[in-house]
């Protein structure tokens, strides 16, 4: 069946780093033709004539990826097709491969229904504005008129991304590790690369199933690493990791079957970057620890907070040259040994090094990191229309007596004894909320200043707290 550009055009599917919706009604095949005929026209505007394409492992993901060859073909724009692979298996290769613009067919760990693109020209994730561009000239149908088509090309990159990361990660000692793939795309590839690596592996989910039959792939929802903690203490495991949908982010759990949530694993990152690259800058989210300002500082490092999204964090590592940034969702960006993309894949190889170059255990080694009491990100699921109202309403409205306001992404208020945050998601239809603080009670009492505030705005909004 031939493709067709959409009379109607969701405006709200291009979001902030990304293009995301449902394939049913919002990212279907024409669409995604749309998108491609848009974007080709882009590139030819930029003088740029070949791309990159990969998808995940969606049920969607096959189709959607012929809709945009065709429409990228007709522009003119030659294709290199690395098929079914991790999103950063199609970073890494914009820096291996003859182009640097790329396309990841991903719903990351959207529902299963859902999908997205992610898309990088001339090296660089696209931008709001321009995603907001692709939407205007879809909308005007200004697409680049070319009688020679594109061609297309058939690569695989598993090979020479596997090599790259043999030839920068080196594991001392033989660890047991849990590998927990969700049945992503990533169950495809990471086991057999830890076990070159030199780890045991034991897998968990590892058979890549668009459906997600035994749990969703987000490892930042913790009722999705339950069969990880019971596999670890089961298996007796050095530690347990597990993956995203297109194996982007990472978590990880300790061999006391503990969760580490991302801001302290990026923690001990941090310790190993700036043993090597002392001073250097490193970033993470609004959403991380207060804690790890002072130790980032007490390593000789520049702590530098950030907006959430990897289209921003990675822009603010180039503006400012940083080594390593992480987010509390569990991405994290290797500048130091790596080439600055989030890498769920890479970050898991570094942590086994971490590991292996030591003789105490995880849990051993993040006892000696400091810990706070803090909530997982809490979500509160709100319309795509109405999220960003919200959090304009509360900007407006905010008052914390004693508190710290920061507003460069959503509102984060810090205190003496911990901080909250509340921001609307940029990946799908929800508000985020996080709260930590030195004690129960008074996690208690930042969560009750938010409450009074949210209610004020909206009595009947449900509370995740």
């Amino acid at each position: 069946m031939p493709f067709a550009v959409p009379s109607a055009l969701p405006r709200a599917i291009f979001r902030a780093n990304d293009i995301r919706g449902n394939v049913h009604n919002e990212l279907t095949n024409d669409v995604v033709y749309a998108i491609g005929l848009a974007f080709g026209s882009e590139m030819i505007k930029n003088h740029e004539q070949k791309i990159i394409i990969a998808q995940d492992g969606r049920l969607s993901s096959p189709g959607l990826a012929k809709a945009l060859i065709q429409g990228l073909k007709e522009c003119g724009v030659d294709i290199t097709d690395i098929g079914a692979v991790p999103t950063p298996f199609l970073y890494f290769a914009t820096h291996m491969l003859e182009t640097s613009s790329g396309i990841m067919i991903t719903g990351s760990h959207n529902p299963s229904d859902d999908n997205g693109l992610k898309i990088i020209l001339k090296g660089e994730i696209i931008s709001e504005d321009q995603l907001s561009a692709l939407y205007d000239r879809i909308k005007a149908k200004n697409f680049s008129n070319n009688n020679k088509h594109g061609k297309v090309n058939i690569f695989d990159i598993t090979n020479s991304y596997c090599s790259e990361v043999f030839n920068r990660v080196k594991i001392k000692r033989k660890l047991r590790v849990v590998v927990d793939c969700g049945n992503g795309i990533v169950g495809k590839f990471f086991p057999d690369l830890a076990r070159k690596l030199g780890c045991e592996v034991i897998e968990l989910f590892c058979k890549v199933d668009g459906t997600f039959p035994n749990h969703f792939p987000d490892p930042s929802i913790l009722k999705n690493m339950t069969d990880l903690v019971k596999s670890v203490a089961d298996n007796q495991a050095d530690l347990g990791v597990a993956f995203d949908g297109d194996g982007d982010r990472l978590g990880i759990v300790t061999d006391q079957g503990e969760i580490i949530y991302a801001d302290r694993v990026l923690m001990l990152f941090c310790k190993q970057v700036l043993k090597d690259c002392p001073q250097a800058t490193i970033i993470y989210d609004v959403k991380c620890t207060r804690l790890l300002d002072k130790w980032i500082k007490d390593l000789h490092g520049m702590p530098l907070m950030w907006k959430t999204g990897h289209s921003l964090i990675e822009s603010k590592m180039r503006e400012v040259k940083a080594k390593l940034a992480g987010e509390m969702s569990g991405h994290f960006y290797f500048v130091d040994r790596w080439f600055g993309f989030d890498d769920g894949l890479y970050s898991a190889a570094r942590l086994f090094e971490i590991l292996s170059e030591q003789s105490a255990s995880l849990s051993r080694i993040f006892s000696q990191i400091p810990n706070s009491i803090s909530t997982p990100e809490l979500r509160i699921n709100f319309s795509d229309e109405e999220k960003f109202k919200f959090i304009d309403s509360f900007t407006k409205r905010a008052i914390f007596k004693n508190g710290k306001i920061l507003t460069i992404d959503g509102v984060r208020v810090d205190f003496d004894f911990g901080f909250g945050l509340i921001r609307a998601s940029n990946t799908s239809p929800s508000l985020i909320l996080r709260f930590e603080a030195d004690s129960e009670t008074n996690l208690k009492k930042i969560q009750e200043m938010f409450r009074v505030q949210m209610l004020a705005i909206n009595p009947k909004l449900p509370m995740p707290f």
